[in-house]
């Protein structure tokens, strides 16, 4: 049973280990499906729906979920060994059933194990390059092959080198997409500072930079310093894409609060590793200009998206834009020492421990309305939720206070 007492603190080492323990004990005996890969698709309780359905973003995060678990609880031998266990068998199901060799590419969608969907997702590469460097730290691949194979692929793929970011989308009939967008770059650049710490190679730390600084800094400057979502294909703003449609799961209309949120923290895990003014500094705006806009005062938490105005354009409730919130918050409190984000920290905290969490069957509710009333009974679904922002939201801030077994890079510095 998920824990339910009320923290004291929730800046707590032993309350967030319990707490990764809660969500991962949600999945542990019914994650794996035993024809290959993950279930995906669950209601609050446990039960699945629609259990053939396969997406290549969920695949590859739950295997980074256990394999990064197989490292926090690395303490406990016969724990953290059923967790590797668990991500092995993801990983074989993602290069052996997601990955198509007749199309050289990954398949975005499977129905019982059957492609779908085969259009070529930058933003499904970079959970491939996040799922090996996962597997990586965890011990459970050797090299940097894999992590440099997806790498070269994106570059032959993806990447526009005029405008120092990538493209998203290459149709099943090979033609690449006039859309840009900021979302498959933010997670690109995840997923490049992942595969430096596993591995220490020097161009996934540059092209993280070079992510950073051309979305946060150079395409901010273009929309009133926050980061917008949509581009043209010559990456200027793109201010009507999905405008009747600021609820899209992938590609929602107008300012997001949780990927200002996110980019904080990627920006301050970049500072760790190489020291800037400018990556602290743009951190805390970018921070700061998404908390004081998109607090609810009524009802808590934050909310979905806000209009160039400041109106609100969509006033639910993720459990990501929580989770990546409170991670950042507790990031700018190490890296700053300043009160204020420990206090949002714990905001964050109680608003998700009052209302996003399941305290009866564990892990997270995945929406809410604005009043935090419930919009339906599907806790996890592909593509949507599995855990992974709020596990990994966890994780890092376990990683910021010095977690003995969570080193900042993998790789010994004779590497």
């Amino acid at each position: 049973m998920p824990s339910t007492s009320q923290p004291s603190n929730y800046y707590d080492q032993n309350f967030i280990l319990q707490h990764c323990q809660d969500i991962l004990s949600f999945y542990d005996s019914r994650v794996v499906d035993p024809s290959g890969g993950y279930f995906h698709n669950y209601f609050d309780n446990g039960e699945l729906f629609n259990p053939g359905f396969k997406q290549l973003v969920s695949s590859t995060r739950i295997v980074i979920n256990y394999a990064t678990a197989a490292m926090v609880f690395a303490a406990d031998a016969e724990k953290s060994a059923k967790y590797k266990t668990i991500a092995q068998h993801g990983l074989d199901y993602v290069e052996q059933v997601h990955w198509r060799e007749d199309i050289q590419g990954y398949a975005w969608t499977l129905q019982d194990h059957q492609p779908l969907d085969t259009t070529q997702q930058a933003y499904g590469y970079a959970f491939v390059l996040l799922c090996y460097a996962a597997v990586h730290k965890a011990g459970l691949i050797k090299d940097s092959h894999q992590l440099n194979q997806t790498y070269q692929l994106l570059e032959q793929r993806f990447w526009q080198a005029d405008h120092g970011l990538y493209a998203d989308e290459i149709s099943p009939q090979g033609m690449l997409s006039d859309y840009r967008g900021q979302n498959a770059n933010m997670h690109l650049c995840e997923a490049m500072l992942a595969a430096y710490e596993a591995c220490g190679e020097r161009h996934f730390l540059d092209r993280a930079m070079t992510l950073a600084q051309n979305i946060t800094v150079r395409q901010a400057a273009l929309t009133d310093g926050l980061v917008w979502e949509h581009y043209t294909s010559s990456f200027q703003p793109d201010w009507n894409y999905n405008k009747a449609d600021p609820k899209n799961l992938y590609r929602p209309w107008g300012f997001q609060p949780g990927h200002q949120t996110e980019w904080t923290k990627l920006l301050l895990i970049l500072h760790r590793h190489q020291p800037q003014d400018w990556l602290v500094s743009k951190a805390r705006e970018l921070f700061d200009r998404a908390y004081e806009q998109a607090w609810d005062a009524e009802h808590g938490g934050l909310i979905y998206g806000f209009a160039p105005d400041g109106r609100r354009c969509d006033d639910d409730k993720y459990f990501w834009v929580q989770a990546e919130s409170m991670a950042a918050a507790a990031l700018l409190y190490q890296t700053t020492g300043a009160e204020v984000y420990l206090v949002a920290y714990q905001n964050l905290w109680q608003y998700s421990w009052d209302h996003m969490i399941d305290h009866q069957y564990g892990a997270w509710f995945r929406l809410l309305n604005r009043d935090n009333s419930k919009v339906s009974n599907e806790k996890s679904a592909a593509g949507a939720k599995c855990d992974y922002h709020t596990l990994c939201a966890c994780i890092e801030v376990l990683r910021g206070m010095g977690f003995a077994s969570l080193p900042l890079v993998s790789f010994s510095s004779a590497d």
